[in-house]
């Protein structure tokens, strides 16, 4: 795999941020949502306590007391045994495994994983939520000892199989393990950062002062967290911009598979004065990108989850950067941490950033680069805030 260069220092692997802060009033932001779906968080559940406090049921959560403080609890696990062969499967949602983005960056992940493990890989991919359950069986019974499963959707049917399974090692991507498993660890990532990362350079870059967004379902807390990072970060860096931001309107069986959407949606936006578009959502996402890309150089487009420049070459035309998650190092992290007995229960955060700018980076001025890095250091370290509230 080829390695990608990545313009941003990028964040410590499990460094947890509490993002505040506001926007500008002076900016202007509006928000598509057919569907109607309500934002939903992947935190753990919370109990209130008779003196008002709450306690975060999640793995390695806290307990806020009735003075204020906070106590860490932690799970009791048993010393883990390192494991003699490393059996991985892995579980898509209903993407596909070769969706170019989110899906096939775990796979990628996961493969890498096996190779320096001396293991195996294998993959199901899963054709409708329905299956999730059944999918995650099938690699119980061929003896998978790292069982991968990827997206917020299969989160549910992950920790009923941990809860099921406690010699097997469970991955959970983009799932925040909501039930305390000693064998359950949640590969998270701060998706509002690198959103923010690709906002504010959308919002340098913009001649028409009009940028948009090209989303997947409002369902699942990683496009939430991607898209109000992207105004966020718009509006923090350009006071003038309009972003047009538009979710799927369909459920998560269809919301990351419908590149006509993406690209009628991107249509929409481009006609309607956007000079640059940010796609995050899967086949959808790309559809975006590719109909961005027919405009010949005359808009931009940012991907999102890997670098798209290597996967969605149709887009080359307009692809600027991506904002990624590194889920490929995560993944291979995770697993090794498992093979040698080390690995963690409860949420583990991976690194983002922003994609390298590839052959459009005479696109982006000396002045603009040197400004997206600084404002990258300042995001990943919290100095800045991106605004996002989970």
């Amino acid at each position: 795999m080829k390695a990608t260069k990545f313009v941003a220092v990028l964040a410590v692997a499990g460094l947890a941020l509490a993002a505040c802060g506001g926007d500008d009033d002076d900016s202007v932001s509006s928000e598509t949502s057919a569907g109607g779906g309500a934002e939903t968080t992947a935190a753990g559940g919370t109990e209130t306590t008779g003196a008002g406090g709450t306690e975060t049921t999640a793995a390695g959560g806290t307990e806020t007391t009735a003075a204020g403080g906070t106590e860490t609890t932690a799970l009791d696990c048993p010393a883990k045994e390192p494991l003699d062969e490393v059996n991985i499967g892995l579980v898509t949602d209903v993407g596909k495994v070769d969706d170019k983005s989110f899906n096939q960056s775990a796979w990628e992940g996961a493969q890498q994983a096996a190779e320096e493990a001396g293991g195996s890989a294998d993959f199901i991919e899963t054709a409708a939520a329905t299956d999730y359950a059944n999918n995650i069986g099938q690699f119980v019974e061929a003896g998978a000892n790292v069982i991968l499963t990827v997206g917020f959707a299969l989160g549910e049917a992950t920790a009923a199989a941990a809860a099921e399974n406690p010699d097997i090692t469970f991955i959970g991507v983009d799932q925040f393990p909501a039930q305390s498993l000693c064998n359950l660890t949640g590969l998270l990532f701060h998706e509002d950062q690198s959103g923010f990362l690709a906002g504010a350079l959308a919002g340098l870059l913009t001649e028409t002062n009009t940028i948009a967004a090209v989303l997947g379902t409002d369902q699942v807390p990683p496009v939430v967290a991607f898209k109000e990072g992207f105004e966020n970060g718009a509006e923090y860096i350009n006071e003038e911009v309009n972003v047009i931001s538009t979710y799927h309107p369909g459920g998560l069986d269809v919301a990351f598979t419908d590149p006509e959407f993406g690209a009628t949606t991107a249509r929409q936006a481009l006609d309607n004065g956007a000079d640059i578009v940010f796609g995050a959502g899967g086949q959808t996402g790309n559809g975006a990108l590719i109909e961005v890309a027919r405009e010949g150089g005359e808009a931009l487009c940012i991907g999102v989850d890997t670098d798209q420049w290597e996967t969605v070459p149709e887009a080359h035309a307009c692809l600027v950067t991506s904002a990624v998650k590194l889920i490929p190092p995560g993944v291979v992290e995770l697993v090794l941490a498992a093979q040698d007995g080390s690995i963690e229960p409860g949420p583990f955060f991976g690194d983002v950033g922003l994609a390298d700018y590839h052959d459009l980076a005479d696109r982006v001025p000396a002045d603009v680069q040197t400004q997206i890095e600084d404002l990258t250091e300042q995001v990943l370290s919290g100095e800045v805030p991106t605004g996002y509230q989970p």
